[in-house]
């Protein structure tokens, strides 16, 4: 019988063959960009599994809680980066991997990119650490196709759906900061990043995100 892969260090990752693995698609994006929507869209006409970070098992709900609730804008930001690889660690272990090399497809809204962005850039935790954390907690497992929907922070803010979270009370400049991250993130690996604008009806932003998708992975 075949055992659990096993992983062997940061960046090396025992994937299935190609042909049977399932596709890992992520979005990314600010705070009430529509990522949620979209991804759910996505997951929904390809039948693909839907699933989110942080909080998407049940180890992740108590990191949640901690991070977004109890703790909430008191934690040091290597603690809050420690706390989110943790999330994701347990994620891909329990989640994400199974499901992949059982073939199937895969959604995620928020992933890697989140913690670069988020603790990298917006809060100031050297970007280099927060990769190397993401690697390690993930086996080096990262999607095929990362979907980035980008607006401007104060358009999004005027949407008027954006949460209540720690993140959304750590004002504007904080946000440009983690836009102006996504999208150096984006430039330096267009391969695996595309960049759509969300600041347009959400039909046509799915459009666009239908067309990507066929493109890339030849999902009709």
């Amino acid at each position: 019988m075949r055992g659990p892969p096993r992983r062997r260090g940061v960046g090396v990752t025992e994937a299935p063959d190609a042909a049977t693995r399932g596709r890992f698609v992520v979005f990314e994006g600010g705070e009430a960009v529509g990522k949620s929507t979209q991804a759910g869209w996505l997951a929904i006409s390809r039948d693909a599994e839907l699933t989110f970070e942080p909080g998407a098992t049940r180890v992740g709900r108590e990191l949640r809680r901690l991070l977004l609730e109890e703790y909430a804008g008191r934690l040091d930001v290597l603690t809050e980066a420690l706390l989110m690889a943790a999330d994701r660690a347990q994620h891909v272990a329990e989640t994400i991997r199974p499901a992949l090399e059982a073939g199937r497809d895969l959604v995620c809204d928020r992933y890697i990119g989140s913690s670069l962005a988020y603790q990298g850039y917006g809060r100031g935790l050297s970007v280099d650490t927060v990769r190397k954390m993401s690697e390690a907690a993930t086996g080096g497992l990262w999607p095929d196709l990362i979907i980035l929907l980008d607006m401007d922070p104060l358009r999004a803010r005027a949407r008027g759906d954006a949460g209540t979270d720690a993140f959304e009370a750590l004002g504007m400049d904080f946000h440009r900061r983690v836009r102006d991250g996504y999208l150096e993130l984006a430039a330096a690996d267009p391969g695996r990043w595309t960049v759509i604008d969300a600041d347009r009806p959400a039909s046509v932003v799915r459009e666009d995100i239908a067309a990507l998708a066929a493109d890339r992975l030849g999902w009709m």
